[in-house]
């Protein structure tokens, strides 16, 4: 709710199909003049669910708007006028993402089918393929016990992939290329990698963390210098929610207006050769951000063994 506060009461995501053909053509009028085509699929939510959404809003985005003395789009006015200004209950990248998370689990489903250690079919084969990538790169950047975080690394993969992959397909749009989700997708990994250090170090283990690793002989300059250190690490943890977020939100967003211009110039023959692009970019962006999440988890996990070791090494030099 407050990511779309943030981002100007949200999207104008133009148009939705409802009760009444006068409100519908509102509704069409608005997503021409933003110039974006509301997917079929999400009209046809927003007809259906859209009132009971609306209803359940003006009970709770108000109070929440007050508290940033602003004003929600949709206070003091009925559905068909709120719809009529182009605005949706149920936004376009919130149907988008609860697709993926529908066709995710049916895809996972169907590959590992029947498992079998003697003969493994294709879809096993294909789906083993992607478990022994992310659990070999959990060793490889975390360390022997990275296995553990193998469910959340994978869910992260599994729906930033597929949320890429969606906007390839006629008349739907890529999750990814709205800054809501790659915001929240940001924000549950860095929630994720500060819970596994708090847990694993204890909260005064985990600050200690982004004081720095240097240990000086004297006590007074290594608590000068952790007190200088701790704010700017502070700083640039918090940095990373910005960075997983925008990079990933700006890759897509801007892969799929580029793909969408020229489409319209020449929607015959040329976009074929895009789609090999939007491939790439769709790999591309989830590696990066289940790797960059990784080294994330692997630097708090690190933390307490690497003190440890640093503590026997000082008692050897003794």
């Amino acid at each position: 709710m407050l990511l779309a506060f943030w981002q100007e009461h949200g999207e104008r995501a133009a148009e939705q199909a409802q009760p009444g053909t006068e409100a519908a053509g509102h509704g069409a009028a608005a997503a021409e003049h933003s110039g974006h085509a509301v997917p079929w699929l999400v009209e046809q939510v927003n007809h259906v669910l859209g009132p009971a959404v609306f209803s359940l809003q003006e009970q709770i985005m108000p109070p929440i708007y007050n508290l940033f003395h602003a004003t929600w789009p949709g206070q003091g006015k009925t559905y068909a006028e709120y719809v009529a200004e182009g605005n949706l209950p149920i936004p376009a990248h919130m149907v988008m993402f609860a697709i993926v998370i529908v066709f995710t689990v049916v895809i996972l489903t169907l590959l590992r089918g029947k498992l079998s250690t003697e003969s493994p079919s294709h879809r096993q084969q294909s789906f083993e393929v992607g478990v022994e990538t992310i659990r070999g790169l959990l060793h490889d950047l975390v360390g022997p016990q990275g296995v553990e975080h193998f469910p959340v690394v994978a869910t992260f993969a599994t729906l930033i992939l597929f949320s890429n992959l969606l906007g390839i397909i006629p008349g739907m749009l890529p999750p990814t290329a709205n800054l809501n989700i790659t915001l929240a997708l940001a924000l549950t990994s860095f929630l994720y990698y500060n819970y596994i250090g708090i847990k694993g170090n204890g909260l005064i283990g985990h600050l200690k963390h982004f004081a720095g690793p240097v240990r000086f002989g004297s006590m007074v300059a290594t608590v000068a210098i952790g007190l200088f250190m701790l704010p700017i690490e502070l700083v640039s943890n918090f940095a990373r929610i910005l960075s997983l977020s925008l990079r990933l939100f700006g890759n897509i967003y801007g892969e799929e207006q580029v793909s969408g211009v020229i489409g319209g110039l020449v929607p015959w023959i040329v976009p074929m050769f895009l789609y090999p692009l939007s491939l790439l970019a769709a790999f591309l962006q989830t590696f990066i951000f289940i790797v960059l999440s990784m080294i994330y988890i692997g630097e708090v996990s690190h933390h307490g063994h690497d003190e440890h070791q640093g503590e026997h090494g000082e008692a050897a030099a003794h």
